[in-house]
């Protein structure tokens, strides 16, 4: 069942992570009250700044999974 989505989270341009969802508002709020924050050539940038982008369509959990990985997402990958 295609119930998945592939995400991007940025704070302006940049691209601090990405992941996957089934729930892309609740999960922007997540990393949004996350207290968390990049640094980015000598700078920080609070993720509570940030927003999710989609990336392609809806789709598989497997298929998002494949997508998180050949991406990097986790860097916990077996």
């Amino acid at each position: 069942m295609r119930d998945t989505y592939k995400y991007w989270f940025k704070i302006g341009n940049l691209r601090v992570h990405c992941g996957i969802t089934n729930d892309l508002a609740r999960r922007e709020r997540e990393h949004q009250n996350s207290g968390r924050y990049t640094t980015y050539n000598g700078k920080r940038y609070y993720w509570s700044n940030g927003h999710i982008v989609q990336e392609g369509n809806i789709t598989t959990r497997e298929g998002a999974m494949n997508w998180e990985r050949t991406n990097g997402c986790n860097a916990n990958w077996d």
